[in-house]
């Protein structure tokens, strides 16, 4: 019996297995499944996914696979991922990097079964998932930067990884800190912060890895608080830490299921969605934002 799969191509993900359509529909159709292709960027990918299926494939990077997982929670239908991105940091989580796509796809037919979780992020904007990330400061004033696109044009793989620590390395020289009202679950975590992120897998951003503990499926996310008294903390962790990835030092963090935050309109990102919108009512920036983990889960298939 053929497994009805729906793939999700982003066509301008760069890995070289993945760059064309019609690869990828005959690799997967040869492994026998019965494929009905669809581009990420093309606007049909969200009905794509209502359509009956038996598998939801990704071929893509971070943000492909987030928006596909954020559709698939409460669908009741796997996903699998063939990782072709630039830090693909959810591949990554599910230890999918530097595997063959053919080993991956062999995989399936006995697959581990994990379950991610999937976080729900609510303020005045009503209620939007996330997968990796939400937060404050540095990351988020980066995700700002109106030169963020131009720098990454032409970049991929190693190249794009590099450019982006490096931005974030002159952000965190220059950054101001933050006065952030915070709770988590219920506890005060109020202070000037360069950074406050709460992270839902181990690996953000630029294949930082900075939530050791954390695994998929934990019921819990980490929240990384860096004050300015350890900015040169922040900037040795952003020049060492893939040349010494066991060894060095993390950076502070506390885990939780539910972080307030009270909003008063600085730079905050969901993922990759930046808030406040450009032509946002003042009603829409200002008011409590919740970060939680209270269920919600999408199950990958992972080859053992």
């Amino acid at each position: 019996m053929s497994v009805r799969v729906t793939l999700i191509h982003n066509p301008a993900a760069g890995r070289q297995c993945a760059g064309e359509a019609t690869q990828l529909h005959n690799f997967l159709s040869v492994a026998g499944h019965e494929v009905r292709y669809q581009s990420a960027k093309e606007d049909g990918w969200k009905r794509a996914l209502k359509k009956p299926a038996d598998l939801i494939v990704v071929a893509g990077g971070d943000g492909t696979v987030a928006k596909v997982t954020r559709r698939m929670v409460g669908r009741g239908v796997p996903v699998a991922v063939l990782p072709s991105g630039t830090a693909n940091n959810i591949a990554r989580t599910l230890g999918l990097v530097e595997r063959p796509f053919e080993e991956l796809v062999r995989g399936w037919e006995r697959p581990r079964r994990v379950k991610l979780d999937v976080g729900i992020a609510a303020g005045p904007w009503g209620e939007r998932y996330f997968v990796e990330s939400v937060g404050a400061g540095l990351f988020a004033g980066v995700l700002a930067s109106p030169s963020r696109k131009e720098l990454k044009k032409g970049k991929k793989g190693k190249a794009a990884v590099e450019s982006a620590l490096r931005r974030l390395r002159e952000a965190a020289l220059r950054c101001e800190s933050l006065e952030v009202t915070a709770a988590l679950d219920g506890r005060d975590i109020s202070g000037r912060y360069l950074l406050l992120e709460a992270v839902n897998l181990p690996y953000v951003g630029p294949n930082l890895h900075l939530a050791h503990d954390s695994q998929p499926g934990d019921g819990q996310f980490d929240v990384v608080l860096v004050t300015e008294a350890e900015r040169e903390r922040l900037l040795y962790y952003l020049e060492h830490w893939q040349e010494n990835r066991e060894r060095i030092g993390m950076l502070p963090t506390r885990r939780g299921r539910r972080l307030q935050i009270e909003w008063t309109g600085f730079a905050l990102h969901i993922d990759d969605k930046l808030l406040p919108k450009a032509k946002a009512k003042p009603k829409e920036i200002a008011g409590l934002v919740e970060a939680r983990i209270d269920g919600a889960a999408v199950e990958f298939l992972v080859p053992a």
